[in-house]
């Protein structure tokens, strides 16, 4: 739930077709892009990360001509498009699955997984008398997978909803979210699931967390409910398993959670942060200058919270911007080039400074 399919199902009813140069898929003033690759061509596909050596990718998608009733994770290289062709499945197809990341050996990613609980697809809640809700299933738990989709390690089993697992740059911790607690807070823990440590304890849903590139600080997306209707509003849905992601903002942190910083003050969501290859700035997705929702476009601010610069502009859907480690390509996910569909696809830049 970093959370991907749920907004998108939101943002796909305003979809329609835009104008964009049709032979680079570059929109008018993304000057930071040199080229852009399509790399699906239908259904819901979005968070692809790369692999440690940039040369694959795990992405998720909820493709019913791949086979799939709701979300599961797929691999692709590098340079894979599946306009004809069906990516290879790394998840075991049950229940439904989140947040993967690739382990530092290459051969191996995390995500979560509802499939020990049930191995049907789980309803997705959208509204909640009237408001628009992510579901938070108690049933995901991490698991660690090879690469032909053989589970081989089991990384969480407490009561309720753990996910939203990344990896350090460094090799040697992983950052979650986990309402065991009561609360969604973050955690961290080594590799093998061992020395787990909660390191956000403020009220409000904090996900969407990820490592900066020397592995010292970590971003994310955080909500902060304030006055007692706030509160009781977010208790109450939380209670049932819901959250409402509607006001988000940034925070950054040392990797132990001191230091905690808020860095955006924007309004609306702010979410799917990622750092730029020099640690001193991050990329996210937001719908801060939106009066209806929507669009929500892709934007760059410094880690300090100055030099706010819009990266996309898109007319529905750009989110989920992600470095390969080497600085020269953002994998994100758009409505871009859909002929007027409700589908979101992946994309792959070459990225210019």
């Amino acid at each position: 739930m970093r959370n991907v399919f749920s907004i998108l199902f939101l943002a796909l009813i305003f979809s329609c077709a835009e104008s964009l140069n049709e032979d680079n898929l570059i929109y008018e003033n993304e000057t930071n892009f040199t080229s852009v690759k399509q790399v699906t061509f239908g259904g819901d596909n979005a968070e692809a990360y790369w692999s440690f050596d940039d040369k694959d990718l795990v992405f998720q998608s909820n493709y019913n001509k791949w086979g799939v009733e709701c979300d599961q994770m797929f691999l692709m290289g590098v340079d894979d498009t599946f306009e004809n062709d069906i990516p290879k499945m790394l998840s075991t197809g049950n229940g439904r699955t989140t947040c993967s990341y690739f382990m530092p050996d290459n051969k191996h990613i995390l995500y979560a997984s509802t499939h020990l609980y049930n191995l049907e697809c789980p309803e997705t809640p959208l509204r909640k008398n009237g408001r628009y809700v992510w579901p938070v299933y108690d049933s995901y738990d991490i698991f660690v997978s090879d690469l032909n989709g053989n589970i081989v390690t089991q990384l969480t089993n407490e009561e309720g909803y753990d996910a939203e697992a990344t990896v350090s740059p460094k090799g040697d911790k992983i950052v979650f979210t986990s309402n065991r607690s009561g609360d969604l807070e973050l955690y961290t823990m080594n590799l093998d699931g061992s020395d787990v440590k909660q390191i956000t304890n403020v009220l409000g849903y904090d996900g969407g967390a990820f490592f900066s590139p020397d592995g010292s600080k970590i971003i994310f997306r955080a909500s902060r409910p304030k006055t007692d209707e706030e509160v009781e509003e977010y208790t109450s849905l939380l209670s049932e398993g819901l959250v409402q992601p509607t006001e988000m903002e940034l925070f950054i942190c040392n990797s132990d959670g001191s230091d905690l910083k808020q860095i955006t003050f924007l309004g609306n969501s702010n979410w799917s942060p990622f750092f730029h290859p020099s640690g001193e700035k991050v990329v996210f997705s937001s719908n801060y200058e939106s009066i209806m929702g929507f669009p929500f476009n892709i934007y760059m601010i410094d880690i300090d919270g100055k030099n706010l610069k819009r990266i996309t502009y898109g007319k529905t859907f750009d989110s989920f911007p992600v470095f390969s480690n080497d600085g020269t390509r953002l994998a994100f996910s758009s409505n871009r080039n859909n002929g007027g569909t409700r589908d979101t696809n992946v994309f792959i830049a070459e990225w210019k400074d």
